[in-house]
């Protein structure tokens, strides 16, 4: 991973995100890889209103679940992308408590026509978004 392309974020555990097993669910790990690529798209395009024209959409999610959280740890988000070309884009996400890994995601997102829901390729321009 270079430092210079991952975009993070925190957050505290609440606790409609636990599960009877007292720790965090599953499927919250999944909203998360979610919720943490969107706002990194979003933070990529800011400056880029014709990308707005654009959405993602998952195409596979791989996920490896290490550890677990409980309610009001305070979690890091840490996502870059990685192999890009087409119509898809993979996007790495971790999740770690402190220095502990506790999730490693791997989703290959594809960018489609925001009025035609239709696959469309990544130009040079948004590869370079993507890549810095």
């Amino acid at each position: 991973m270079n430092s210079n392309k991952v975009f993070s974020t925190t957050r505290k555990v609440i606790s409609e995100e636990i599960d009877e097993l007292n720790h965090v669910n599953n499927v919250v790990y999944v909203q998360w890889v979610q919720d943490i690529a969107k706002l990194h798209w979003a933070e990529l395009v800011k400056d880029s209103p014709q990308e707005n024209d654009l959405i993602w959409v998952v195409f596979r999610h791989e996920i490896d679940y290490k550890n677990q959280a409980m309610l009001d740890d305070v979690v890091t988000l840490k996502t870059w992308v990685g192999e890009t070309a087409g119509v898809k884009s993979v996007r790495h996400v971790e999740i770690y408590k402190d220095d502990k890994i506790l999730v490693k995601a791997k989703t290959t997102w594809c960018l489609l026509d925001a009025k035609t829901f239709r696959p469309t390729r990544i130009t040079e321009n948004i590869y370079n978004l993507l890549l810095p």
